[in-house]
């Protein structure tokens, strides 16, 4: 997955993220993209497009190769 946002987060802050998404809490989700993104500190737009791209991954699945 290709977004500038994303790469900006550390491996561990995925892992968060995506359990937040998984579990339903977008809101704490969008709060922890925005606390550890480092400056500038993104738009709430961006990480709302982030949030978008990755509640679509995790819905897919694993892909197989």
């Amino acid at each position: 997955m290709e977004n500038a946002l994303w790469d900006r987060l550390s491996v561990e802050v995925h892992a968060l993220v995506d359990g937040l998404v998984s579990a339903g809490r977008n809101v704490h989700a969008l709060a922890v993209m925005r606390e550890h993104a480092g400056l500038p500190t993104p738009s709430l737009h961006e990480c709302v497009d982030l949030l978008d791209q990755r509640f679509t991954v995790l819905r897919q699945g694993p892909t197989s190769s």
